[in-house]
């Protein structure tokens, strides 16, 4: 894949107070270093080998790395102390694993199933409020704020109302539970203008990068 020729003109395009992560699921730690050069030094993967052989051929660099995919228990241990940010945490086992084995504190985004789609992660509305309760008891979660995925296809009306949707549900927790969440992981490669005008601070793009 080659880079967007306006990249750095794009990237630039972005609001300072929002965080671009690169989606790097297709793309080689050779690519990774070109958008590195080019200003972009937070990055998300989604599967764990990949991480793994990325993190280890990238470690001269200084990046922040995000893990935005789904993360299994039993294959959390690989990861949990080499990543930054975790964007998909969606239950309590995963997070009490992580607060069991993490060293520190680790930042992490509760992915929301806002949409109730059936084949998406994330905590159901009806169970987020007790999820929140139990992650505020444990030490090595640093809960600083929601993750969302929108509906493929939405319209721009559509993706409008389905970010109020998580705007309403911080506000709602932050009120009840007395705490902040300044963040707010919203926003890929078709979405992103919405999101931002919604007030994302965390935009997970991919394929806009590059090249059609």
């Amino acid at each position: 894949m080659q880079l967007r020729d306006d990249i750095k003109n794009f990237i630039n395009s972005i609001p300072s107070n929002v965080t671009l992560v690169a989606a790097t699921k297709y793309v080689s730690f050779e690519e990774m270093k070109v958008l590195f050069d080019n200003g972009i030094n937070n990055f998300g993967e989604n599967r764990i080998d990949a991480f793994l052989d990325k993190y280890e051929h990238l470690k001269e660099y200084d990046i922040k790395w995000h893990f935005i995919g789904h993360l299994q228990r039993n294959k959390a241990k690989y990861v949990i102390d080499k990543i930054d940010y975790l964007h998909s945490l969606d239950s309590l086992e995963l997070a009490y694993f992580i607060n069991k084995k993490r060293k520190t504190p680790l930042k992490c985004f509760i992915e929301v199933a806002i949409n109730n789609e059936e084949n998406k992660n994330g905590v159901e509305l009806d169970n987020i409020y007790h999820f929140v309760e139990e992650i505020l008891k444990l030490e090595n979660i640093e809960l600083i704020g929601l993750m969302m995925m929108s509906v493929r296809y939405s319209s721009h009306e559509e993706l409008l109302n389905q970010f109020d949707k998580i705007l309403q549900l911080r506000e709602n927790l932050e009120k009840e539970y007395n705490i902040k969440l300044p963040y707010l992981s919203m926003g890929m490669s078709d979405d992103y203008i919405e999101a931002i005008s919604k007030g994302a601070t965390h935009i997970r793009l991919g394929r806009i990068l590059f090249k059609e």
